[in-house]
């Protein structure tokens, strides 16, 4: 089996570690790219005195960035009299997911637009470098290559990868995650399971992917439930910033795959948060992928055991238990458009990397069953 594995980025993890961040920075300008909440504003002004004040903030950073909002905030890099030596993305992954795309436009979104439209032009992109310090556990953008990209008005979603993408660090500080709501936490969470999982069902797996996946998953499973039972719980949160590197160090590697490509339909037209939008399917999925053997069918037992059908019905019941339907029909998705959803995502560039069949995904589709009461 031939197989490799790679991620450049210098992971500072612990608690307190937001104060190596002024370190880090030095001497060198840069951007910052944020929310504008009070508690966001708190720790712009912990960073200030210890890194001096930015060139520009960008404090108006919306979920799914999109088009048009991105073009407004690139036009405020243009008017800065030079570049800053480097972007600081304080945020979730709508921040630092932005922060990489301000980090390759250089002031010019239009370089972003067209090379992302036509996959050309990826010389005229710049490569700022970014420092990433996520603040909730989920979206593993901190350790990856690529940001995902809105077109809302068009009804598309485009993935910018570049290897200049990378962040240069990852500092993750379990403490910036405590006082995040319930919701909020079910869905980072579930976002980051996607991710695990996703990397497993993938053409690109390899060991060590396989290796972060089943720490990420085991941990989530175990961890997810407890913690959205005591959301001030430092030690848990510690535990569930771990498990979602693990998770992103798993599919830096390999990227998603279907339940992923399946999920930016139904956020564009449902309006459903992403990580339940990429997680409600998994149960259908992990029964999908029953008897293809190998380094899938070894990893997804470790995680669930030897049973893989019950390993799908434990993990239905596990996401009722948070209180997420596997059910389309939760989300007013009908079984005509369902049907249609899952075609038209075995195309998708991530659905390409699923290593199950059409005709067992569509199968494990017609299967209904009641979980357990929904009880978040």
């Amino acid at each position: 089996m031939a197989w490799k594995y790679t991620n450049p980025v210098q992971i500072e993890f612990g608690v307190d570690s937001f104060d190596k961040l002024g370190s880090l920075i030095g001497s060198r300008t840069y951007a910052l790219v944020t929310y504008g909440e009070p508690v966001f504003q708190q720790l712009e002004r912990r960073l200030v005195e210890t890194a001096g004040a930015p060139v520009l903030a960008i404090r108006d950073v919306a979920p799914n960035p999109d088009y048009r909002l991105l073009a407004r905030q690139t036009a405020r890099f243009a008017e800065l009299q030079s570049q800053p030596d480097l972007i600081v993305a304080l945020g979730g992954g709508s921040v630092i997911d932005s922060a990489k795309v301000f980090a390759a436009a250089g002031g010019d979104f239009t370089r972003v637009k067209d090379y992302l439209e036509t996959q050309q032009g990826g010389d005229r992109l710049a490569a700022t470098p970014i420092i990433a310090v996520p603040t909730t556990a989920g979206t593993g953008s901190e350790v990856t290559c690529w940001g995902t990209v809105w077109d809302e008005a068009n009804g598309k979603k485009y993935s910018l990868a570049r290897p200049s993408l990378y962040p240069t660090h990852a500092v993750i500080d379990p403490r910036l995650m405590l006082g995040k709501p319930q919701l909020l936490t079910i869905s980072t969470g579930l976002d980051a399971l996607s991710h695990a999982l996703e990397s497993l069902w993938n053409l690109n797996n390899n060991p060590v992917s396989a290796n972060h996946a089943v720490a990420a998953a085991r941990n989530i499973l175990d961890l997810l439930p407890r913690l959205v039972r005591d959301l001030g719980n430092l030690e848990l949160r510690s535990r569930m910033a771990m498990a979602a590197l693990f998770a992103g160090l798993a599919f830096s590697n390999t990227k998603t795959a279907i339940a992923h490509s399946l999920s930016y339909p139904i956020t564009l037209r449902h309006g459903v948060q992403h990580g339940i939008a990429c997680s409600f399917s998994l149960p259908m999925i992990l029964r999908s992928v029953r008897g293809v053997g190998g380094l899938c069918e070894d990893s997804l037992k470790q995680i669930f055991g030897e049973d893989l059908a019950k390993g799908a019905d434990d993990l239905e019941d596990f996401l009722g238990t948070l209180g997420i339907s596997s059910n389309p029909a939760a989300y007013e998705i009908d079984r005509q458009e369902w049907r249609a959803l899952i075609a038209d995502s075995l195309e998708g560039e991530r659905g390409k990397n699923f290593l199950g069949s059409r005709e067992r995904l569509i199968e494990a589709s017609q299967i209904v069953r009641l979980p357990q009461a929904m009880t978040a």
